[in-house]
């Protein structure tokens, strides 16, 4: 089996460090770039499997490196910094970070979510996706036959309440603004309709027997969107 590579993005010398000890030791294979020009040269160079990237780089702003290394690949990119502001938050997952962890992190919530968006990546292709079951604990997505399948009993759902569990599903273990859900499954004339997501969010829960306050599959993302946990 082939060691993924991950490529930090990061102009703390200490936090580089840090996060090479922790993901050597689970294996994988790292590279690093302290701003974000050699950033952006590595990824091109290194072609890596996973990015964790610094907002606050010397150079540039990370978000504008996200917006760049979109123009070319889709390689996940996991947002690692200090900014804890809902409005830099959807930025930069608007312009195309899979996930977003702000410091100080706890090393085990940071692999759980590298995992996470590793597994994402490797499904396969978009067109594969829609020809695909996507399984999230004991809840079964039938992409194809637009089914749903909870512990092996079939729960009924509205057209949309299936459109917006299977791009919650889709991208297991990545956060999605409000503003794209609301674009997937509604279309851009809706995408600040944030109090008619909630409403299909809570519809959804219900007939997933999903506890808000204890949720097994969706995850409340305050002020940002949502999150399908991934439990595979």
């Amino acid at each position: 089996m082939s060691v993924a590579t991950i490529l930090v993005i990061d102009d703390e010398p200490q936090i580089r460090k840090l996060l090479r000890i922790v993901l050597t030791a689970q294996g994988f294979s790292v590279s690093e770039a302290d701003n974000g020009a050699n950033g952006l040269a590595r990824a091109a160079a290194d072609a890596p499997d996973l990015i964790v990237l610094d907002l606050g780089l010397p150079d540039l702003d990370g978000t504008d490196v996200v917006r760049q290394i979109r123009e070319w690949s889709k390689v996940p990119i996991l947002i690692l910094s200090v900014r804890q502001a809902e409005v830099e938050k959807i930025e930069a997952l608007d312009a195309g970070a899979n996930d977003y962890v702000v410091k100080p992190f706890g090393s085990g919530e940071l692999m759980a979510r590298v995992r996470a968006l590793l597994r994402t990546a490797h499904t396969g292709t978009d067109q594969d996706l829609l020809q695909a079951n996507v399984t999230v604990g004991d809840l079964v997505v039938d992409i194809a036959r637009h089914e749903v399948r909870l512990a092996g009993a079939p729960v009924k759902l509205t057209r949309k309440e299936f459109d917006l569990l299977r791009v919650l599903a889709q991208n297991a273990g990545r956060i999605l603004t409000h503003g794209q859900l609301l674009r997937e499954v509604w279309g851009k004339a809706h995408e600040h309709d944030t109090q008619y997501l909630r409403v299909f969010i809570s519809q959804l829960r219900r007939k997933l027997n999903d506890d808000p306050a204890d949720p097994r599959f969706v995850l409340n993302e305050p002020g940002v969107g949502y999150r399908m946990l991934d439990q595979s």
